[in-house]
């Protein structure tokens, strides 16, 4: 899968990324669906896409595993472990503080993402990128508006807010360890080994939760898979392959496109139909990626002149 892209369809990395935002955004829907814990639906999200992406992984890349650098592996490892702290963060602070805050918070991520890049991996953040950057977070934030207000200022929303930016900090080293990793490991041994740790990960914290485990009608597994096959494979994976092609921040900005695609798939899934303030800030969003996406490309390709 690495091979697909060629210079002579640079579109492809761009064109893969909308799409498996779309894919990712179908994750609100299947969540809402679903009424087993959340801790729960994500650990067999995450286990399910391991089963199988990693049979695939053993048959055709087998020997790339025992060439993985200790380095290699064990930051692999941190970003499993960093999106299944991701995960558990944001949905608890969701029982703690505003969906408004919660989902604003989190979506600071493209921030931390642009200073990591920076720090770490020495991708340079212009200013027109940091206008792509807060063009698409005013629009996520506008997004919110909807129920804001809807918990009042306390310690406990306190503890709600810390744990979305947490949620937000640990997605933006996700983020960050998958655009360093992917240009020395193939995609499939790099995301068998992060889901991987993410499931382990998962599975401990559903077993100090306290949930049943398997006790869950064959709804729910239909459920669990669908979250797998569409935010698991057709989103996280193929966003993983991009992050090859792509730098962080275009990658980062561009995940703030989820809450549009899942607005759309609610208004025609679940009749929920979004207010003038909802879709005016979805364009907002749509207009800061385009931004980002826009000048990242031009400082990629040579001048013509």
């Amino acid at each position: 899968m690495d091979d697909v892209y060629r210079a002579d369809l640079e579109v492809t990395p761009y064109a893969a990324l909308a799409f498996a935002i779309f894919a990712a955004s179908t994750s609100a829907i299947l969540v809402r669906w679903s009424h087993a814990p959340s801790s729960v639906a994500a650990f067999y999200r995450v286990l399910f896409t391991t089963v199988i992406v990693a049979p695939i992984a053993v048959y055709w890349y087998r020997d790339e595993f025992g060439r993985l650098s200790r380095n290699d592996l064990g930051f692999a490892v941190v970003a499993g472990i960093a999106l299944a702290v991701h995960f558990a963060t944001w949905f608890e602070s969701l029982n703690h503080t505003s969906v408004a805050a919660s989902v604003t918070l989190v979506q600071t991520q493209p921030i931390f993402v642009a200073i990591g890049a920076a720090l770490v991996l020495g991708e340079r953040v212009n200013r027109e990128t940091v206008i792509g950057i807060v063009i698409a977070m005013v629009g996520a934030a506008a997004m919110s508006l909807g129920d804001a207000g809807e918990a009042p200022i306390s310690d406990a929303t306190m503890y709600g807010n810390a744990l979305a930016i947490l949620g937000a900090i640990t997605v933006a080293g996700y983020v960050l360890a998958g655009r360093s990793i992917r240009q020395r490991v193939s995609l499939f041994p790099y995301v068998t080994v992060v889901y991987t740790a993410c499931a382990v990960t998962l599975l401990l914290l559903v077993g100090v939760q306290g949930h049943d485990i398997v006790a869950y009608p064959p709804r729910e597994w239909l459920l669990f898979l669908g979250m797998a096959i569409g935010p698991g494979i057709f989103g996280h994976t193929i966003v993983n392959w991009v992050l090859k092609h792509l730098e962080s921040v275009v990658v980062s900005v561009a995940w703030l496109g989820e809450p549009v695609g899942a607005t759309l798939l609610a208004l025609g899934l679940l009749a929920e139909v979004p207010d003038t303030i909802t879709v005016l800030g979805g364009l907002i969003v749509l207009a800061g990626i385009y931004v980002t996406t826009i000048e990242r490309e031009r400082r990629r390709r040579p001048e013509s002149d």
